[in-house]
């Protein structure tokens, strides 16, 4: 039997608050309309912080700076055309949302962006795009917060 090569899927997200209320983008995904942080796929040769703030940008046309890591986090969905689930390594930041880039359309998919107490996120639990947006949430609230330093790269990633 052949070997195959596991490729967990490396993401980052922004738990966003302003005023007692989190960002979040309503989008479009297989399963119908969800809710997500910004949040998405690191790309080859950025940072996990500037993939943050990238993500931020893309998804909701907010300056955002990544300050601290919340947390880690390991999540395997059932894959909807194979057996075999995906697995999803997220790492969660919080930081400073800056302004909206005036004129900047929102990514494709991205239906468009709210301000939810998060109350109003645990109540609307059934259409999050994965248990991690509320658990990232209540790590936030917990007050989780590792300096950025924590993360490392072997070699400049620039």
């Amino acid at each position: 039997m052949a070997s195959r090569t596991w490729n967990p899927n490396v993401t980052v997200a922004a738990v966003i608050a302003r005023a007692g209320r989190f960002l979040l983008v309503e989008e479009m995904a297989d399963s119908g309309l969800v809710l997500n942080q910004p949040a998405g796929h690191l790309e080859a040769g950025e940072s996990l912080p500037d993939a943050c703030a990238r993500e931020v940008l893309e998804e909701t046309s907010h300056v955002f700076t990544p300050t601290h890591l919340i947390g880690v986090y390991l999540w395997r969905s059932n894959a909807r055309d194979s057996n075999e689930p995906v697995t999803y390594l997220r790492f969660a930041f919080t930081g400073e949302i800056g302004p909206q880039k005036p004129g900047r359309a929102l990514d494709h998919g991205i239906v468009r962006t709210l301000w939810l107490a998060a109350d109003e996120i645990r109540a609307r639990e059934a259409v999050h795009r994965s248990p991690l947006v509320l658990r990232c949430v209540e790590d936030y609230l917990l007050g989780r917060r590792y300096p950025l330093d924590l993360l490392r790269a072997a070699v400049p990633v620039h």
